[in-house]
């Protein structure tokens, strides 16, 4: 696989950055949303559960800063050419996922901030409040966490949608397409 059919390496460093955060926010939010504030709180105690929530909040505007440049990055350097060309539903599955994975990981960090402030939380950064962008309204709150919840699930679906498609192009149809995104040659 030649460098032309490959991601630029910035586009590879933040796919693969973004895929740690992307799990470790998964992993905390669901943690947080089985067990509730109260349950998180019992299970853990009260300075892990400030510090899930903390993190959580952090590793979420980190997610949003790093997609929306992962996404400015794409908009001047493209996307590399499939070599081989992908078939068609093939082609239409990849645009169709990463498209949706694009607005996933966009949304979450929208919705979960804007959730956050409407609930009269903090919006915590690395330990700094950054300012809630609406005002407290604890109904709306509610609906936009229950969204976020579910928009977390979709997510879900959606990244081992793309981890299947990635181990089937790698193990079984061995076509180079896992190369444009490694890190390794």
């Amino acid at each position: 696989m030649t460098e032309t059919h490959r991601y630029a390496l910035a586009q590879r460093l933040l796919h693969w950055l973004i895929a740690v955060l992307v799990l470790l926010a998964l992993g905390i939010g669901m943690i947080l949303g089985f067990l509730g504030f109260d349950g998180t709180r019992e299970f853990f105690g009260k300075t892990v559960t400030d510090a899930l929530y903390t993190t959580h909040k952090t590793v979420g505007v980190l997610i949003l800063v790093l997609m929306l440049s992962r996404l400015g990055v794409r908009l001047v350097l493209g996307v590399p050419p499939y070599r081989p060309p992908l078939g068609g539903f093939e082609r239409v599955a990849s645009h169709t996922v990463h498209g949706l994975l694009y607005v996933a990981l966009l949304a979450m960090p929208i919705l979960g901030g804007l959730a956050t402030a409407a609930g009269g939380y903090p919006v915590s950064f690395f330990g700094w409040t950054l300012p809630g962008l609406i005002g407290k309204d604890q109904a709306l709150s509610e609906r936009l966490f229950s969204l976020h919840g579910r928009v977390g699930w979709v997510l879900l679906g959606l990244i081992v949608l793309h981890v299947g498609a990635a181990l089937w192009h790698w193990r079984v149809k061995r076509d180079g397409v896992m190369a444009r995104m490694s890190l390794f040659r």
